[in-house]
C-alpha cells in the first residue's frame, strides 16, 4: 500500500508495479499529485532529471500516466488513521470510513501531512473576494494589479509567473533576505516586479472586492498601493495527523528512516517530504530516487524470489498500460 499519490507516491506506485507488486493508494485528498496538484499546479519546477522546467500539472500527468501500468486501486478522499502489525500475516490498515485493508508492507510518501496556510490576519477576511493563499490559474490575474506576500520559493516563482500578464506586481516581504533559489531571486531582481522587503500588508481595502491594500514598513512609513488582488504565500503548517500515532520514531514532525527507507516499525517505509535521514536533500528528484529503493527493498521482503536489485529495465519488456 502506498499512503499519498503526491510525486513520489505516484513514482513508487509505477515502480511497485514494475516489480510484479500489486498497489493500493490512498490519499486524503480528492485528486492526484498532492502537493503540486493543490498549492503549485502552475508553477514550472526546475529540478526534474530531464526536463529543463516542467509546470506542475503536467508532470503529475506525466507520473499518473506512468503510474497506469501498475494497475493500481486509487482510494482518493480517504485518510489511513491506523496501522495493525499481524506479524508474519503483514499489516492492516484502517481508514477513516472504517474500511480495513490488508497489505504486505506500506509505503508512506504523505509530503508534509495535512497543511493548511499561515494565515495574514489583515487579509483573512477576504478570503475568495480577491484574495487567495495558492495560485491555481494565473489567467485570473491577467490586467489586473497584483500583490504578493511572502519571501519563499512560492511567493518568488507566483510573483515571475504572473508578471508577464498582469498590470503590475508587487512583492511584499516582511524580511531583507529571501528563502527562495538563488536564480529565482537573481531573475526577481531583474524583472519589473516591485519588491518591497522589511514590509508588510497591514490593511486590505475595498467593498465587495479588494481594490487596495495598506503597506506598513518597518521604518515606521505606510502607502497605499492599488490591488485587486492579493496572494498570501506565507507558507502553511503541517500535521502528521493520525500518521503520529502508528507508532514511527519521529522528529521534527518527519519520520525517521534508514538507508533502506525503512522506519522504525517493521514493513513500513517512507519517502519523499515525510521522511528523513542524515544528509536529506528536500528535492521531488531525491523523492523518485527514495521511491525506487523503497520498493525495491519491500519486493526483497514481500517475495522470496525477488532481488533488491532489479536489474536493467532496458532488459525487460516495456511494461503494458491497464485498462
Amino acid at each position: 500500500m502506498v499512503v499519498g499519490a503526491g510525486p513520489a507516491g505516484l513514482y513508487a506506485t509505477f515502480y511497485a508495479g514494475f516489480r510484479g507488486l500489486r498497489v493500493v493508494v490512498i490519499d486524503s485528498l480528492t485528486e492526484l499529485g498532492g502537493q503540486v496538484s493543490t498549492l503549485f499546479p502552475e508553477k514550472a519546477i526546475f529540478d526534474v532529471a530531464g526536463f529543463p522546467a516542467i509546470v506542475g500539472r503536467d508532470l503529475i500527468s506525466r507520473l499518473q500516466e506512468q503510474a497506469a501500468s501498475a494497475g493500481a486501486v486509487y482510494l482518493l478522499g480517504r485518510t489511513a488513521i491506523g496501522l495493525t502489525d499481524r506479524g508474519e500475516r503483514g499489516l492492516l490498515i484502517t481508514l477513516d470510513d472504517g474500511a480495513v485493508i490488508a497489505a504486505g508492507a506500506v509505503l508512506v510518501s504523505a509530503g508534509v501531512g495535512g497543511f493548511q496556510p499561515r494565515q495574514l490576519p489583515a487579509a483573512a477576511p477576504w478570503l475568495g473576494r480577491g484574495m487567495e493563499y495558492f495560485v491555481q490559474d494565473a489567467e485570473v490575474y491577467r490586467d489586473l494589479d497584483v500583490v504578493i506576500t511572502g519571501g519563499g520559493d512560492s511567493a518568488v516563482d507566483w510573483a515571475l509567473h504572473v508578471e508577464p500578464i498582469a498590470r503590475s506586481v508587487t512583492l511584499v516581504h516582511r524580511r531583507s533576505r529571501f528563502r527562495a533559489h538563488e536564480s529565482s531571486i537573481d531573475r526577481l531582481l531583474r524583472s519589473s516586479v516591485q519588491v518591497l522587503t522589511n514590509a508588510q500588508v497591514s490593511q486590505v481595502l475595498g467593498v465587495e472586492w479588494i481594490d487596495s491594500v495598506e503597506i506598513s514598513e518597518a521604518s515606521g512609513g505606510s502607502h497605499r498601493r492599488p490591488a485587486q488582488a492579493l496572494v498570501c504565500a506565507l507558507g502553511f503548517v503541517a500535521d502528521l495527523g493520525p500518521l503520529a500515532g502508528w507508532g514511527m520514531e519521529i522528529a521534527n514532525r518527519r519520520i525517521l528512516v534508514d538507508s533502506t527507507m525503512r522506519t522504525s516499525l517493521e514493513r513500513v517505509f517512507a519517502v519523499g517530504d515525510v521522511s528523513d535521514y542524515r544528509g536529506k536533500v528536500r528535492l521531488i528528484s531525491v523523492g523518485f530516487g527514495e521511491a525506487a529503493i523503497a520498493v525495491n527493498h519491500i519486493a526483497a521482503l514481500l517475495r522470496a524470489d525477488a532481488e533488491v536489485s532489479p536489474g536493467h529495465s532496458s532488459d525487460r519488456p516495456a511494461p503494458v498500460t491497464a485498462g
